[in-house]
């Protein structure tokens, strides 16, 4: 008997925390929110990236490939354009369209 009180307790405390917590958090505006998230998205300039900076925030893009941007980069000069990165070897139209809204060449 003592165990189901002492349960019902602790229920009843920990019920009134999550609620306190929930009814402290401020509400996420359905305007802003859209802004919020293109705000964490990371927009990567091909044309002073390292190559860290390249395979961390690109996906299907690892540390080869990171590199053979950088390569590219430094034998041909700044990247014109977005759609250059096509011409770096191992890139495809693929790799591409998943990271193109992450990339600039500013």
């Amino acid at each position: 008997m003592l165990k189901m009180r002492l349960s019902f307790l602790l229920f009843a405390f920990c019920t009134c925390v999550s609620a306190a917590t929930l009814a402290n958090e401020p509400a996420a505006d359905p305007a802003t929110a859209p802004a919020l998230q293109l705000a964490q998205a990371a927009v990567v300039n091909l044309n002073t990236a390292d190559a860290a900076t390249l395979q961390r925030e690109l996906s299907g893009i690892g540390e080869s490939k990171a590199q053979a941007i950088v390569d590219y980069r430094e034998a041909h000069g700044s990247f014109a354009s977005v759609d250059e990165l096509l011409e770096v070897k191992g890139i495809g139209e693929a790799t591409l369209q998943k990271n193109r809204s992450k990339l600039t060449v500013d």
